[in-house]
């Protein structure tokens, strides 16, 4: 018996009493096939189906299949399944297995969900987008419209108090499960070593020292491929090589999953798709790469590209899990024992790194305009979703007020993300939804047409292709273009579809064949030289991978700037930009016509925007410093003057810090029509400093630092107030006969400082103490100045003499 049947009887009473319920149970204990079946016979299962959720379609297929198997029964009479690729079921099917993402949709479409009695998640603790979105909407339902809706959350790992927390009531039950001894080996790595060379040796080895059938973890397919190269004709001829991932045709993926014929072992090469819900009968040895890849969304160009990572705690656990699930086994990895620890323990939810286009668009179909208004384990970032709702309305798939247009509603009508759904239904306008389905599932599922990176080849691949694959490939498209609104076109210009989903994808080149690309986006992205694309000055990006400094174009296909014109002529710009150069301060102005980032030509400005002129200058002013405004005499010595004020009394500086902070106050009204700088005179410059500290200030100012000095003689001399050792002033020492007071400023508090001169106006002496000068030293100067300057009057008490500016009257 299964491990999971012993809580059968409590997981019964539970759901009689309409408990929600959060079943844990280890990988094996018979969770995903045993539970739904033992369900049927139930009163409350008599209104309807009994709905199993799969993260994977791999699984979601795989289990189905099992339960028919264990019935008795071919799949799709009592038990089916549904996926986007492939689907099997009847008016006799009782248990429906199907993707997360299709029971969201069947959610929004029918909220009531008439006709189904349960749903059961399983594998919970992925956590996937549609896995979060889809409990999101049932426990609305729950609450709102269904009340009797069965709910089962199944998982190995679960966080029962997250869960929770979103829902009332949840009971947990758990199964001990059944767990043969697993071995952990861990022999290590050397990161001179590709990958699929030390899985290939570590394959060859287990091979020789374990028995029964390998399963081995590795990140994707290519590395994968690379791995079946090196051990095609080096493994004994009784083992069998098997690839598992979610690009391989579906006969492919049973015969991975079936048990080895008899005598015989095989190898499974397997991305984390067998990391749950799929046992592989016979397997007795994982071989754990500890990588896996996972995508990741780059927010700011809207694409998203995969990342290869070391796999969380929880991942590897469930992989050595594997060996346990029918024998005892052992899992060998790939790293050292120590390294386990420094491993994260969850893989990160979608929901926090994921394109959230497709879910702020089915929120809105919902009812709800913000999704953070729904119930979440984790809330989705407020600028995920603020950067989706402005994708959705560029497409015009949502409303200012985040309603869904008839636009978006075809859109959401279609399995696709909204951009491929948008580019669906804007070719079925133009007679082109066949060619743009085609498209469209050659972008969704990897490896279709081939491996170039033209689209057109492998479009043209994909027509020629008779396996299975594709042939499932086309008949979905031609579904997807029925649904779209039809069109019986299949020739066409695919760059001409692309640019429908992706005009800010669209990229041209920005040097010779083999140089990089630069998108409308502002993304550069790399074509391989030999690559027949690079010779394609502009193309259309379907997909790209790598960071931002260095991504590697996938998929896209050349573009003529003729149709760029044609196609995104509403998208492209004519802008003045204007330049500032901080050498003559001076503004150019040119006109550049751009799509995106890219710019398609420049011209100069006829008769610029004399308002964006002068921004310009200010933003110049901004960015380089105020040291080039033509700074004159009149203007500095108020800065002085403020700067000595601010120092000695408590008036307001006109420091450079100060003026920056204010600098869009008082500044613009000089810039007004002009384009240099120096157009600004140096009384403008003084008039909006005054300004800017206002009358009363000024007024102040001019008591406590005065401009000019006035001598008993009537002569004025403008102080010096940036004058080493303090203010000061140059003056005839004549001019200040019959002062015997030193003159001061600020409110009498610093005495100014008086450089004193001959007639001739040179320097005879610095005083800050007039009186003393005087009495003091003015004999010895008056002794000289008398022998030179005979005509003027050279009194010997000059603090009572009068002042004067004349020489002495001759003699009759």
């Amino acid at each position: 018996m299964l491990p999971v049947l012993e809580i059968l009887p409590a997981l019964k009473s539970a759901l009689a009493a309409n408990a929600p319920i959060a079943l844990i149970a280890p990988p094996g204990a018979g969770k995903t096939t045993a539970i739904a079946p033992q369900l049927l016979a139930e009163p409350w299962a008599q209104v309807g189906k009994i709905i199993l959720l799969s993260p994977r379609r791999l699984a979601a297929r795989a289990a189905a299949e099992r339960m028919a198997e264990l019935a008795g029964e071919p799949v799709g009479q009592t038990i089916g399944y549904r996926t986007r690729m492939d689907s099997k079921t009847s008016s006799l099917t009782r248990i429906e297995v199907v993707t997360e993402g299709i029971f969201t949709r069947m959610l929004v479409s029918d909220p009531e969900v008439p006709g189904i009695a349960a749903v059961l998640f399983d594998e919970v603790h992925e956590r996937s987008l549609d896995s979060d979105l889809a409990l999101a909407l049932t426990l609305e339902v729950r609450e709102a419209l269904r009340p009797d809706l069965r709910l089962v959350l199944m998982s190995a790992t679960l966080d029962g108090a997250a869960y929770e927390a979103i829902i009332p009531g949840l009971v947990r039950l758990t199964s001990e499960g059944r767990m043969f001894p697993v071995t952990l080996r861990h022999i290590g790595n050397n990161s001179l070593i590709r990958i699929e060379d030390s899985m290939a040796t570590a394959i060859r080895t287990a091979l020789a020292e374990d028995s029964g059938s390998i399963l081995a973890f590795l990140p994707g397919a290519a590395e994968i491929e690379r791995t079946a190269e090196r051990l095609e004709g080096r493994i004994p001829e009784d083992v069998e090589i098997h690839r598992l991932y979610g690009a391989r045709d579906s006969a492919d993926q049973r015969a991975a999953i079936r048990p080895a014929p008899a005598g015989r072992r095989k190898i499974v090469l397997a991305t984390s798709i067998a990391e749950t819900s799929i046992t592989i009968d016979g397997v007795r040895t994982v071989i754990d790469s500890g990588l896996a890849r996972r995508p990741r969304y780059d927010r700011a160009v809207g694409l998203t590209r995969l990342v290869t990572e070391r796999a969380s705690q929880a991942a590897v656990t469930q992989r050595a899990g594997r060996a346990g699930r029918t024998a005892p086994g052992v899992a060998i990895r790939l790293w050292e024992a120590g390294e386990t620890a420094g491993r994260p323990k969850f893989d990160p939810p979608e929901i926090l790194e994921s394109d959230l286009t497709g879910l702020v668009l089915e929120c809105a179909r919902w009812g709800v305009a913000d999704p953070q208004a729904l119930r979440w384990l984790d809330r989705p970032p407020a600028a995920a979703v603020a950067e989706a709702r402005n994708r959705l309305i560029t497409m015009a798939a949502i409303d200012a007020y985040g309603r869904p247009t008839p636009h978006g509603e075809a859109i959401a009508a279609l399995p696709l993300p909204p951009a491929l759904g948008h580019m669906l239904v804007s070719a079925a306008v133009l007679g082109l939804a066949p060619l743009a389905a085609r498209i469209a599932v050659i972008m969704t599922e990897r490896g279709l047409g081939g491996r170039s990176t033209d689209l057109a080849d492998r479009l043209r691949m994909l027509a020629r292709d008779r396996t299975p694959r594709a042939e499932a490939a086309r008949r979905l498209a031609e579904r997807w273009a029925r649904a779209a609104g039809g069109g019986n076109r299949n020739e066409g210009d695919p760059a001409q579809i692309l640019a429908l989903a992706f005009p800010d994808r669209v990229a041209r080149r920005r040097g010779p064949p083999g140089a990089p690309y630069l998108m409308a986006n502002g993304r550069a992205v790399t074509v391989q030289p030999d690559d027949p694309i690079a010779a394609a000055p502009w193309i259309a990006v379907a997909d790209a991978s790598g960071s931002a400094a260095g991504a590697r174009l996938l998929l896209g296909t050349p573009i003529d700037a003729a149709a760029v014109d044609q196609q995104l002529g509403h998208s492209i710009e004519s802008k003045a930009i204007f330049a500032f150069d901080p050498a003559t301060g001076s503004i150019t102005a040119e006109t550049v016509r751009r799509l995106g980032a890219i710019v398609l030509g420049r011209s100069p400005a006829n008769n610029p925007d004399p308002a964006q002129t002068s921004a310009a200058l200010l933003e110049g002013v901004r960015q380089h410093g105020l040291h080039l405004l033509p700074w004159g005499e009149t203007s500095l010595a108020l800065r002085a003057r403020a700067a000595f004020a601010a120092t000695h009394g408590d008036l307001p500086s006109l420091a450079d810090d100060l003026l920056m902070s204010d600098l869009d106050n008082w500044l613009p009204p000089l810039l007004a029509k002009k384009r240099r700088l120096d157009g600004i005179s140096d009384a403008a410059l003084a008039s909006a400093l005054e300004e800017l500290i206002g009358w009363e200030i000024t007024r102040r100012l001019a008591a406590f630092a005065p401009i000019m000095f006035e001598t008993p003689a009537g002569s004025r001399h403008t102080i010096d107030y940036a004058a080493e050792g303090g203010p000061a002033v140059d003056v005839r020492v004549q001019a200040l006969f019959g002062l015997g007071k030193h003159p001061t400023i600020a409110d009498g508090r610093q005495p100014l400082t008086l450089r004193l001169t001959s007639p001739a106006g040179r320097p005879i002496q610095v005083t800050k103490d007039l009186p003393r000068f005087w009495s003091g030293s003015w004999a010895d100067v008056r002794r000289e100045l008398r022998g030179r300057y005979p005509r003027h009057p050279w009194p010997e008490d000059p603090a009572t003499a009068p002042p004067t500016l004349r020489v002495k009257r001759p003699a009759n």
